[in-house]
């Protein structure tokens, strides 16, 4: 927002006898507007001398000598208080000393009195810098009269009131503000678009929200965060389907670049009845890196397999996250899915440090144990298993139901119990 005050360079037009004029602008409807009716006038004589040396400073890049010069001044006419505050607050605002460029401006603004194209540009500024010192109130009607006096509808002055509204957290103002920028555009204003974003997403109309987002998709289609929030709205709005579609286009284009949407789309695929390509996807962006591994997204990825009913690849990866912090529950979903395919032999192990990890019901992990015991055929150890089983209230009855099948089996063969 800072103005360049090397502009001035195109105001100033020193004359060869010390006076100052500027050179108005045109405007298609001249004969109305306030800015051209505005007559340009020059400064006093003496008034002259200073802004001439003033200015000349300037030029030589000395900008404190130029703002000493005309402090030294004393205008006594009006207009001629004004120029020369406007003066100081350009040159101060270039030093970055915003608070005495601000009181100067405003000095200038107030009298009323300068040169339409002065005075439109002083309103300009002094709006600008109210902004940038988050003097949000105060800059809203400077920037209405700049628009008034100079008969122009901008964009980006829309915008800046709309920065304003928002910062004051009047979102419908900053709607009806973006509607006015939008309609006097030229071309599609990413800036304004996502200005109507935030207000409707602060008031909580994320319907709206979801319009405005499906606007700028196909305006600014390199733009990888609209579809990610595009998708993230369809989400809130439980558009569960349009969601999935298109964070696998965001995907497909490589807009997905972080863990926590490669997350998302992997759990949306699974939700959607493809776990076998949410486990893909999700596990190839763990071997790259992008996905930590720890015990949390090691599951996960187990989880996924194991919907995808990939039992070999869930229960390694199941064995893998329970592994990281000692989790018995976890060893647990692993051995169960050694003994559904039928891997007994290499259950017991797993069953054994879920139960040396502790936090795990002990009469399922006995029972299991019975189950992989008796795959391979350790009837006694079997028996001896089940009978803790027996013990635990969640397992009694199936533990007891098991009993006699397995005294049955170790008869069969002989076996000592």
């Amino acid at each position: 927002m800072k103005q360049k005050v090397n502009t001035l360079a195109a105001a100033l037009l020193l004359t060869i006898g010390g006076s100052l004029v500027t050179v108005p602008m045109a405007y298609a409807a001249a004969e109305k507007c306030p800015i051209d009716k505005r007559q340009s006038k020059a400064v006093g004589q003496s008034s002259a001398k200073k802004v001439q040396k003033s200015f000349e400073a300037y030029q030589e890049g000395n900008i404190d000598g130029a703002i000493a010069i005309l402090l030294e001044a004393d205008p006594r006419d009006a207009f001629d208080k004004a120029y020369i505050a406007r003066m100081l607050g350009n040159f101060y605002a270039e030093k970055n000393q915003m608070g005495t460029a601000i009181k100067y401006l405003k000095t200038a603004v107030d009298a009323d009195i300068l040169g339409g194209t002065d005075h439109g540009a002083t309103l300009r500024l002094y709006a600008d810098l109210l902004i940038q010192e988050k003097k949000f109130k105060e800059s809203i009607p400077y920037y209405y009269e700049w628009m008034k006096f100079t008969c122009k509808e901008d964009a980006q002055v829309y915008r800046r009131i709309g920065i304003a509204y928002s910062e004051l957290k009047e979102w419908d103002k900053v709607l009806q503000v973006v509607d006015k920028g939008l309609s006097v555009s030229t071309k599609p204003d990413k800036g304004l678009y996502q200005m109507k974003l935030t207000a409707y997403f602060n008031k909580k109309d994320y319907k709206n929200a979801v319009k405005v987002l499906e606007t700028m998709v196909p305006l600014f289609q390199q733009d990888g965060r609209l579809w990610v929030q595009l998708a993230q709205f369809y989400l809130m709005t439980e558009s569960y389907d349009k969601s999935l579609a298109t964070y696998d286009l965001a995907y497909k284009n490589g807009f997905l670049e972080t863990a926590g949407n490669i997350t998302r789309l992997s759990q949306l695929l699974a939700q959607n009845g493809s776990s076998y390509r949410a486990a893909k996807i999700y596990e190839k962006h763990m071997k790259s890196g992008l996905i930590k591994e720890d015990e949390k997204t090691l599951s996960i990825l187990g989880g996924f397999y194991h919907n995808a009913k990939e039992l070999k690849e869930a229960a390694s990866y199941y064995g893998k996250a329970a592994a990281v912090n000692n989790d018995g529950k976890l060893y647990l979903k692993q051995a169960r899915l050694l003994t559904l395919q039928e891997k007994h032999k290499d259950a017991i192990p797993v069953l054994k440090k879920a139960l040396a990890a502790g936090d795990v019901s002990k009469g399922e992990v006995e029972f299991e144990l019975a189950l992989a015991y008796l795959g391979t055929k350790q009837y006694k150890a079997a028996y001896n298993a089940c009978l803790k089983a027996a013990k635990d209230e969640k397992t009694k009855r199936t533990a007891n139901s098991y009993l006699a099948y397995i005294k049955e089996k170790a008869r069969i063969y002989n076996v000592a119990l």
